[in-house]
């Protein structure tokens, strides 16, 4: 008997507020699988995200569904056992007070923090694990630092620590590398490599062509609500074609497996 897809989209209407991002939208990624998701802005990618993460649902119609590994219905803490998320939306819900071990630590529990009775529940195991954790990511002596007090680079490797302690399949990151620099986002970025190329599910989603490893085989196009490309990277990352999606000239350049975005025309003023 074949495995069911990661994530399995039928035919879905979705709001966000007031506003339909999606009707009749119908996607499909296997496990196993790695992905990148592009689109611009308005595109419906971050709709699609908290779709996934059971935040948002769709319209219950006939012949419409949204399953993950082939189930309807997950409870949510359930669910993050096999998938962890990283969002920019998760990174400012937490308080800047918030220590490294804390926000690791609440990933146990689904939470924003460990506050209140909840800080009761950790055990001594937990917190060993979560220590571990950030040692693997390199900032294990930040353990009782506060987020406020580490660079935006530090902050996002405690969200990936967060993420990594049910040891998910699969992981889906939202624009990972946003807001940090050179040294910073080549880091995080060899990071997501390694956890790649060590059996996770990537499910990327990106504004910047570089952001995608080479082990991204697979990249879906959204504009306006809808999957516009869907197939081999090679075949879609092409500067025309992106050039049609974001209504402006792109140039694409390759080296090493990554793919490089560039204006197509500059104007000067004289």
């Amino acid at each position: 008997m074949s495995e069911p897809p990661l994530i399995e989209i039928h035919n879905a209407t979705i709001w966000r507020g007031t506003t339909r991002v999606f009707q009749n939208l119908s996607l499909s990624i296997a496990q196993h699988e790695r992905v990148a998701i592009l689109g611009p802005n308005g595109s419906g990618k971050t709709t699609l995200l908290k779709t996934i993460n059971r935040e948002l649902y769709p319209v219950v119609a006939e012949d419409s569904w949204i399953r993950i590994l082939g189930r309807d219905q997950w409870n949510v803490w359930d669910l993050r056992k096999h998938i962890g998320l990283i969002s920019h939306d998760l990174h400012d819900r937490y308080t800047p007070t918030t220590t490294a071990l804390e926000v690791v630590v609440s990933g146990f529990f689904s939470s924003i923090g460990v506050h209140g009775v909840l800080a009761q529940r950790i055990s001594k195991q937990q917190v060993a694990k979560a220590q571990n954790i950030l040692d693997l990511l390199g900032i294990g002596a930040l353990g009782h630092t506060s987020l406020n007090a580490m660079s935006t680079g530090q902050q996002r490797r405690c969200l990936l620590g967060r993420a990594l302690v049910h040891e998910p399949q699969t992981l889906i990151l939202d624009e990972p590398a946003a807001g940090l620099d050179f040294a910073a986002s080549f880091d995080y970025l060899q990071r997501i490599r390694n956890l790649s190329n060590s059996g996770h599910n990537i499910v990327l989603v990106t504004h910047h062509l570089n952001e995608i490893p080479p082990e991204v085989e697979r990249v879906v196009v959204l504009k306006g609500g809808e999957v516009v490309a869907d197939g081999d990277k090679a075949a879609v990352l092409s500067g025309e074609f992106l050039s049609s999606v974001y209504e402006t000239h792109i140039r694409v350049a390759q080296l090493d497996g990554y793919y490089l975005a560039y204006p197509g025309q500059v104007f000067y003023k004289t």
